[in-house]
């Protein structure tokens, strides 16, 4: 919960004015979110997905990691006006919400986030192997849509032990079980690791295997079977999206682990400074459902394709256009 009551008892009243400015600047910058971002974000997630179900035979590899990362930003984008509009974010709260709601905001947050980042991981990777051995069906349609399965199973089974965590922080120590595990810092530290060191560490080894099999030219460069050149592309504007919106939200949480960890914070700069910054980078993080679905859209050069096939599907129904139905007559004929 962030305050600015802190800064009552003090003489100072320059930290209670620039505590108050930082709550009027989130609080703008989150109404836009919300009138802007929000909308776009959840209307383009929700095509994404659309688009690429109803297209099962046109999908690929890519395409898979895609809807994936979809269904986490329309989760995460469901979130943003409970959590912006909310207590934790600004002091002209819309409404209020108890510590069983937090905890499951939470947990859905961080459920998304490492869908999100461990997508764009495994699509860097079998970007690489598909680049290297293309045709092997080692990073196939149908093992790629297993492997996200395994994402979203890991993503709930990693968030457990942060759940715990979380729950023992919020109730009464009055629970032997949970007496030992009041520790919020932890489940951020394993958060940070998990969620954000881990998939970092396994992009960067697969961009170095990338540009190691693109400086080396191979017979199977002419090969037809290679994925579209739009994809390199695309995988470059979401790694750097991705952790360039991320990396914040990670950032001050490991900052404030270590503060915490420390013990009371004394200087007044970082009390009032390092809510906002926490919030700010929050609302990054909610960003990057916003420009993700955005950024496929206009760089993958298939989806304008199928949208309009879905969108004339809709509009026909399952017998087809007149048009259509004209030309499949004289074909046969």
């Amino acid at each position: 919960m962030w305050s600015c009551d802190a800064f009552n008892s003090t003489k100072n009243s320059e930290n209670q004015h620039l505590c108050h400015d930082f709550h009027l600047v989130l609080f703008i910058f989150s109404l836009l979110y919300l009138i802007i971002c929000f909308p776009v974000g959840l209307c383009y997630n929700a095509l994404l997905v659309l688009v690429n179900l109803c297209n099962k035979a046109t999908m690929t590899m890519p395409d898979v990691y895609f809807v994936n990362i979809g269904i986490a930003g329309l989760i995460i984008s469901a979130m943003a006006p409970i959590y912006l509009l909310g207590p934790a974010n600004t002091k002209w709260a819309i409404w209020n919400f108890n510590n069983e709601v937090y905890i499951t905001l939470l947990i859905l947050f961080n459920i998304s986030s490492l869908v999100i980042m461990y997508s764009t991981t495994l699509l860097s990777l079998d970007y690489y192997i598909e680049r290297a051995l293309p045709r092997t069906y080692m990073s196939s349609v149908y093992n790629t849509k297993h492997v996200c399965g395994f994402i979203w199973g890991g993503a709930m089974l990693t968030s457990f032990s942060s759940l715990l965590f979380y729950v023992c922080n919020h109730v009464s120590t009055k629970i032997i079980e949970c007496s030992k595990m009041q520790n919020k810092e932890a489940a951020d530290a394993i958060m940070v690791f998990i969620g954000y060191v881990v998939p970092a560490i396994a992009v960067l080894y697969a961009f170095v295997l990338i540009l190691r099999i693109r400086n080396e030219a191979t017979p199977l460069d002419h090969d037809t079977g290679r994925l579209d050149p739009s994809v390199h592309r695309l995988l470059i504007a979401t790694v750097c999206t991705q952790f360039t919106l991320w990396t914040p939200y990670y950032v001050t949480l490991l900052v404030n682990t270590f503060i915490n960890a420390q013990g009371k914070l004394t200087d007044e700069n970082y009390i009032r400074v390092l809510p906002f910054i926490k919030s700010v980078s929050k609302l990054l993080a909610f960003s990057s459902s916003f420009v993700m679905p955005l950024l496929y859209r206009y760089i993958n050069k298939n989806f304008p394709h199928k949208l309009r096939q879905l969108l004339k599907r809709i509009h026909c129904g399952n017998q087809g256009c007149s048009h259509e139905r004209t030309v499949v007559q004289q074909v046969m004929t």
